[in-house]
């Protein structure tokens, strides 16, 4: 059954598995695919270079590598990879297949980087004969403008300015070059300093860009020429450009002619080159499109095999190294399941040893395991994030699936934001195999879909919490007409309006409960009369009555969670914690938190305006409804009051003559003998619950050594009479008896420990106890707040807009502009950031005072061996 699972952990088997070696690896990867076996680690000393198939291992990380190589290259062309590494299908290559694979990744990643290299090097010779067309373009432009002979002038110029005479008698030479363009300004300056004043520098840009072949950006760069006179000169000049970075080119052809011819030569050159890349590339663009086709599905295989090596590295060894032996843990639900998967993979690979499965003793505490769908894997989620369940222990699971969302609703009980919530989950679920297939990245989009049967419960039950507070969007709604009459009459009314109207000040006006409410229809059908909501003293009402509510949802929530640890002893078969922990526990609870429940709900069944006899006293009125704090401090304070309301119970000229506190007296009979009883039998439970334990603890010790001593008697007698060998295997068998069962379900704690423990348990239930019970306020305050800003948001947003302007046009747009703003802050402060804030309230009222009253959550998950998990792991991996 579903259910049974979910109410507690499934039982675990802790299972030994010999297997052949050559049909090791099939056992697993057939295991892998149910994803039901969790295995030991048999060699925890071990380090992972030291292991069996540590080389099996370290071949799967290599084509690991080259996979990823591949990928980022196939990114790198922007192509993009189809499909999913989790397709559904978990069968694994055969050897011959991944060898295949192997090797096709060897080639594969082999053709890429060759053809990076050639690529590199195709970029780099066609950069170049760029760059020297434009050279030769530019050559010729530079001394078709007669350039040769500014540089003549020029040059002589500064020659007969400085004074030199060698100089003359060397021609004039020059020499071109290419360079970066934002470089230039500064490259001329350096020369003209360098060659002291005597070199000649002309530039013109290049029009179109060029790549770079290394970094493989576009680059704007230019042709310059330098005229100059001597060989020192051209040594300056080939440092200068040199440390420019910038391109001499010392062959160009000297006479327009032969540039011309030159230019057509490298234009030929240029267009086969193009044709040559053009068909690289289409080369490389095919290679990597098969390879992205089929990227996932090896992913997918070099993972599966992976992780099934990593799972026999867990595995022993016998010394030949025949056959493997693994420890294991199996829900007892799937033994059946395995022990098939077994008979398939001895099938499949025809092996003659079956593999054997032995349940074996173990002392381990076994790992817990939840089996969840998808609508309760959530609320698992939030029982496990606070702590795993101990082994068997009842799981807090199946009841927040209900309490949680209904504790939500308490806080955000809104009917139009319930809506808005129940929508939003809605559409999650109705779109849900869309969004899956989607593979959204996001992080809060996650967030929210993995919650969505979340959102989606806490949005119903917020649309029964705001019928209930009659609330929405800070508006009630009159459904059963208000039991509350006008009993003023219309002469009366008016005149108020006059005086209104002459002191230019509102009034306020009462309607006394005795003859304002319609007392003979009964209360209003269901939740808050609508006549609050213009009620001035609206909120001492409301915060009275969800202030009571609260306490009174609390305790009942408290006092379920220990009758849930009475499931608990019962399950583990502990006498002793029913009687020393459990009943002193609720009977504790009961004689002062249920006890002020039941007064509460009293309160609110008999106290009210009218003068009537309660339990046989006469009550004068409200005023005098007993006050519950105050009557409980006194209860602790064993205080002597006085009985009844009035004195004598006679009237004095038609008036009750109260006394004095008349609200502090005693409301029923025998009521201070009743509270000191529950009290007394309070403080009893302490010492009960703090003693308890330990003394039987003491107890169970003694009958144990008692015990011990006598077997220790009998082993000595047994030697006596037998021979050496004999008693040596007995005594070996009766040690092996004791030791498993004793100790009295105590794994070697001391009684020290055991008080300890007691103490503070004792201690913490008791303290607990009051301020849990404070805590469970947070409901009305976080309901309240949520009350107070939608009113907030609705005067000073959205009903600002309404008298906004005379006329309907202008009237029209504000209101459209300002619902627009009343809208995206409803939807973001008072759904958003409210709801979290009330559904982290609840998360905190299930973790810690509900689930401590019997939740130890000392367990750890059980993870078994899953080639699904193992592939989610690398999705994540990949996405991030």
């Amino acid at each position: 059954s579903k259910m049974g699972s979910l109410y507690r952990s499934e039982e675990m088997r802790f299972c030994q598995l010999i297997v052949e070696k050559d049909n090791a690896f099939g056992v697993v990867a057939e295991l892998g695919k149910h994803g039901c076996v969790q295995f030991k680690d048999l060699n925890p000393d071990v380090n992972s270079f030291q292991r069996i198939f540590v080389r099996d291992i370290r071949r799967f990380d290599e084509m690991e590598r080259k996979l990823r190589f591949l990928e980022s290259q196939i990114q790198k062309d922007g192509m993009t990879i189809g499909g999913r590494v989790d397709d559904g299908d978990y069968e694994t290559m055969p050897t011959a297949e991944l060898n295949q694979l192997e090797s096709t990744l060897n080639d594969l990643e082999r053709d890429v980087k060759n053809m990076n290299e050639s690529d590199g090097l195709l970029k780099k010779n066609f950069a170049d004969l760029k760059e020297w067309d434009a050279v030769l373009n530019k050559t010729d432009e530079f001394f078709a403008g007669g350039v040769d002979n500014e540089a003549q002038e020029e040059l002589e110029e500064q020659e007969e300015m400085g004074g030199g005479r060698q100089a003359e008698k060397a021609p004039i030479q020059y020499v071109v070059g290419v360079i970066r363009r934002e470089r230039i300004p500064t490259f001329e300056r350096v020369l003209w300093r360098a060659c002291h004043h005597t070199a000649y520098v002309r530039s013109a840009d290049i029009e179109e860009q060029l790549e770079d072949p290394e970094s493989g950006e576009f680059v704007n760069k230019s042709v310059f020429i330098v005229f100059y006179k001597g060989d020192r000169l051209r040594n300056i000049i080939n440092k200068v450009a040199d440390g420019f970075k910038a391109k001499l080119f010392a062959n160009c052809p000297r006479t327009t002619k032969e540039r011309q011819s030159s230019v057509i030569e490298v234009r030929a050159r240029i267009a086969d080159l193009q044709t040559v890349i053009g068909q690289t590339r289409e080369h490389r663009f095919r290679v990597l499109q098969a390879a992205a086709n089929n990227h996932m599905a090896w992913l997918k295989q070099v993972n599966l095999q992976k992780s099934v090596y990593h799972t026999l590295n867990l595995f022993n060894f016998d010394g030949i190294g025949r056959f493997f032996v693994g420890e294991c843990w199996i829900p007892l639900r799937d033994m059946d399941n395995c022990r098939e998967a077994l008979e398939r993979a001895t099938e499949a690979s025809g092996s003659a040893v079956r593999p054997v499965l032995n349940i074996l003793e173990t002392s381990d505490e076994p790992p817990t395991y939840n089996k969840t769908n998808r609508f309760t894997a959530v609320f698992q989620s939030i029982v496990d994030s606070y702590g795993v369940a101990s082994y068997l222990e009842i799981n807090p699971a199946p009841y927040t699936i209900i309490t949680f969302p209904f504790l939500f609703s308490c806080m955000f009980g809104d009917l139009g934001h319930g809506i808005l919530m129940f929508f939003a989950g809605l559409y999650l679920i109705v779109r849900e195999k869309n969004l899956i297939a989607r593979n959204i990245k996001d992080e809060i989009f996650g967030m929210f879909f993995g919650g969505r049967y979340i959102i989606l419960l806490m949005g119903i039950f917020s649309i029964h919490a705001g019928f209930i507070y009659n609330d929405m969007f800070a508006k009630a709604f009159n459904i059963f007409g208000s039991r509350w009459q006008n009993p003023y009459s219309n002469t009366s009314i008016a005149s108020w309006i006059q005086q209104e109207e002459d002191n230019k000040r509102e009034m306020m006006f009462e309607l006394d409960p005795g003859t304002a409410y319609a007392t003979d229809m009964g209360p209003y059908p269901f939740g808050v009369d609508p006549v609050w909501n213009v009620a001035e003293n609206r909120l001492n009402f409301l915060n009275s009555m969800k202030m009571k509510l609260s306490v009174i949802l609390g305790i009942g929530q408290m006092t379920f969670g220990v009758i849930l640890s009475l499931q608990n002893h019962r399950f583990f078969k502990s006498k002793i914690d029913i009687f020393t922990v459990f009943i002193p526990q609720m009977l504790f609870l009961g004689c002062i938190f249920m006890y002020l429940c039941l007064q509460i709900v009293l309160k609110w069944i008999f106290f009210w305006v009218e003068e009537k006899v309660i339990f046989g006293q006469q009550y004068p009125g409200s005023h005098c409804a007993p006050s519950l704090l105050i009557g409980l401090i006194n209860m602790f304070m064993f205080k002597a009051r006085e009985p009844g309301f009035v004195v004598n119970a006679t009237k004095v000229n038609g008036l009750w003559i109260e006394q004095e506190g008349c609200y502090l007296t005693q409301w029923y009979p025998g009521q201070s003998t009743i509270e000191a009883i529950l009290v007394l039998i309070a403080l009893v439970c302490v010492p009960i619950m703090l003693f308890g334990k330990p003394i039987h603890f003491l107890m169970e010790q003694k009958k144990h050594k008692k015990t011990h001593t006598e077997n220790i008697t009998v082993h000595a007698n047994m030697l006596s009479e037998e021979t050496e060998i004999v008693a040596n295997g007995n005594g070996k068998a009766e040690e092996g008896g004791h030791s498993s069962g004793g100790g009295g379900g105590h794994h070697g704690e001391n009684f020290g420990d055991v008080m300890v423990h007691q103490a503070i348990h004792t201690i913490e239930y008791v303290l607990g106890c009051v301020s849990h019970t404070a805590s469970y306020l947070r409901l009305w305050a976080l309901s309240l707040a949520h009350a107070q800003l939608s009113e907030v948001l609705w005067h000073m947003v959205l009903a600002n807009s309404f008298n906004a302007s005379h006329s309907p046009i202008i009237g029209g747009i504000a209101i459209y502009i300002v619902f627009f703003i009343f809208a995206v802050l409803t939807f973001s402060i008072l759904v958003l950031m409210e709801g979290l804030s009330a559904f982290l309230h609840a998360l905190r009222l299930h973790w810690v005072e509900f689930q401590s009253k019997f939740y130890l959550g000392l367990g750890y998950p059980f993870q078994p061996f899953s080639f699904r998990d193992q592939l989610s792991k690398v999705e994540a991996a990949a996405s991030a």
